[in-house]
């Protein structure tokens, strides 16, 4: 059953002086789904993200979230980037925090949680992913994997109605992308909502409901995985996808 929708996207142009980098973006995502982007570097993955999180301001078009429009230049915009959770591929983890402070500073700050509430929300979900030993550690004694699992605990730690995935995997050595796709797979287990660029494509092909190929700056496909991977449709896709070799 598909739930409600929870982002909408509409006509969303975006240009950095004669580059356009988002040229007329329109979909939606509903509760509960996963979607993955996919596409070359400067399609425009990366900042859709960005945009959706009102980190670049758009030119044109609509962001809604939740049924409020969050381009109009009248949000409040730290209240609305308290509903989306984002991770981005460097991990972002404050350095001079313990993993603990960094997994519960989002509720203690912006949530007005106490502390002793936001650590035990925060030792729980380190605890999910097993590294509650690790709690009282700063982030340069963690591997790439652990900080990154990390990163994405404090995103989802205070429960968004969005999480935004921004290739997490990039950073991170061969062996340790393993340990952190496990985590996207049980957040969508546990019904996250969930936009992610990636280039993990078996991933993608994997886990996502549906996966949109971003090419030029609008969405050229996008469908069920087992379409886009199996049997794309436009010609664009298909040559992106016979230089991966998948």
């Amino acid at each position: 059953m598909i739930g409600e929708v929870v982002l909408s996207i509409t006509n969303i142009k975006k240009s950095f002086g004669t580059n356009h980098v988002l040229n007329g973006i329109d979909f939606e995502i509903h509760q509960h789904e996963v979607v993955a982007m996919i596409g070359a570097s400067g399609s425009g993955k990366s900042t859709l993200l960005r945009a959706i999180i009102l980190l670049e301001q758009i030119d044109d078009g609509q962001i809604i979230l939740a049924g409020e429009d969050i381009s109009d230049p009248r949000i409040d915009e730290d209240k609305t980037r308290a509903k989306i959770g984002i991770v981005f591929q460097n991990f972002n983890l404050f350095p001079h925090k313990t993993v603990l402070e960094n997994v519960s500073m989002a509720n203690r700050i912006v949530h007005k949680m106490p502390r002793e509430e936001a650590e035990k929300i925060g030792m729980e979900m380190l605890e999910r992913i097993g590294i509650a030993e690790k709690a009282k550690q700063y982030p340069d004694r963690l591997s790439g994997g652990q900080q990154q699992r990390v990163a994405i605990v404090r995103a989802i730690a205070s429960n968004p109605q969005l999480l935004l995935l921004d290739e997490i995997t990039s950073a991170l050595d061969p062996q340790l992308v393993g340990e952190v796709l496990d985590l996207v797979v049980d957040l969508k287990k546990a019904g996250s909502t969930i936009l992610m660029a990636t280039h993990e494509m078996s991933f993608a092909r994997s886990v996502a409901d549906r996966v949109v190929f971003l090419h030029n700056g609008r969405i050229e496909e996008e469908g069920p995985p087992e379409q886009i991977f199996g049997d794309p449709q436009r010609d664009a896709t298909k040559e992106f996808l016979s230089r991966l070799r998948i």
